[in-house]
């Protein structure tokens, strides 16, 4: 059987037109801090609550190197007695808010392949949440923009992206489909704990598109060839999230801090990088490509010193802000988004042969990685 050669023909990113830096998170966070301990003064006083503490802008850029990011809804996020994004509901007959911001980053991504909705012949929206069981966000997606064929939803958390570019280029290779959309539209705030110190600041909302297509098909400029990719989950419980459609079997559990985003940090860092590394040092021993034959690492956009950490390990020495580009200080962790956003952003200056990996992780825990050869 013949295997067609899949390439990144466009990617396509969505922006909220609001965000919020630190400095007003901060300011939000602290005014909850108060007016929780004083709310709870006796509880505090007796030994039966703890107090909470203020937060600041320099701890989260420490911790994290974010400085920024972009939210669907900032009055909700910021209003101390709500802390959470005010989204309403639409009606069944409106296109759904998933499926809005997947549909803008898609026309850029179909703009930049110099194709038609039409001309797709599958649909894959690969998220870390869902806003509803059925139908699929990706049906809808697919019939706002007139595409044929087939269309499903994909949850691997973080890496559901890196994840999802492999079932198109599967589908591709097999012949299946000669043209994938693959849409990653993440409004993380909506499971966000705003009233969590540790995590608070973390996420932030945007969407990402990617058009994977036969070589042979493919005529826009700038095309990435798929050298290779792969895929890697391993169970872990410190990143976790309970909420799901059994919350109402049991009222006890509604509404309690485990049905948001919940995670250990520091156990993520010490296991996750380490594995990180591994994973894509052995893809590129596999392949006979030497670390020095990298020009590029679009590492996913959790954490700075994570980033940092697992190129140093890939490299050998500490990666330049050329080779391991950083885009969280302004966009926060977007889940899966966010090593798509730094490969749509820092890709334009290689040149035909260079190579660069697409990785990202997560949840699961989840690894994949994605070797990609300038064409």
């Amino acid at each position: 059987m013949t295997q067609h050669r899949a390439v990144i023909s466009g990617t396509g990113l969505y922006t909220p037109r609001e965000s919020i830096s630190n400095e007003e998170l901060v300011a939000a966070f602290n005014s909850w801090v108060d007016i929780f301990n004083e709310d709870n003064a006796e509880a505090i006083a007796e030994g039966r609550e703890q107090p909470k503490t203020h937060s600041s802008a320099e701890f989260i850029e420490k911790a994290s190197g974010i400085r920024s990011r972009f939210v669907l809804d900032k009055a909700g996020i910021l209003d101390p007695h709500r802390m959470t994004p005010s989204i309403p509901e639409r009606a069944d007959s409106e296109l759904s808010v998933m499926a809005e911001i997947g549909v803008e980053a898609a026309k850029e991504a179909l703009h930049m392949a110099g194709i038609d909705g039409s001309d797709l012949d599958a649909v894959i929206v690969a998220a870390s949440n869902m806003q509803r069981a059925y139908p699929a966000m990706a049906v809808e997606v697919q019939d706002a923009l007139g595409a044929k064929g087939f269309a499903f939803d994909m949850n691997v958390a973080c890496s559901s992206a890196t994840f999802g570019i492999q079932q198109a280029r599967d589908a591709i290779r097999s012949g299946s489909a000669r043209r994938v959309l693959m849409v990653n539209p993440e409004i993380c705030t909506g499971h966000l704990n705003f009233r969590d110190r540790d995590s608070h600041f973390i996420f932030g909302d945007v969407a990402t598109a990617v058009v994977i297509e036969a070589g042979e098909t493919a005529t826009s400029e700038g095309c990435f060839e798929i050298i290779d990719s792969r895929l890697q989950t391993l169970f872990s419980n410190n990143i976790r999230n309970n909420f799901g459609f059994l919350n109402r079997t049991d009222e006890s559990g509604i509404g309690a801090v485990d049905k948001l985003f919940v995670q250990e940090g520091r156990k993520v860092f010490k296991e996750v990088c380490p594995a990180v590394a591994e994973q894509i040092c052995q893809q590129l021993a596999d392949l006979q490509i030497s670390p020095e034959q990298l020009s590029r690492l679009w590492l996913h956009q959790a954490n700075r010193n994570m980033n940092d950490l697992i190129a140093r390990r890939v490299l050998g020495r500490d990666p330049s802000e050329t080779e391991s580009p950083t885009i969280l200080d302004t966009y926060a962790n977007t889940s899966s988004a966010g090593s798509i956003i730094a490969f749509h952003l820092n890709r334009n200056d290689l040149s035909t042969g260079d190579l660069g990996v697409l990785c990202s992780f997560g949840a699961g825990y989840s690894i994949g990685s994605v070797v990609l050869r300038a064409l």
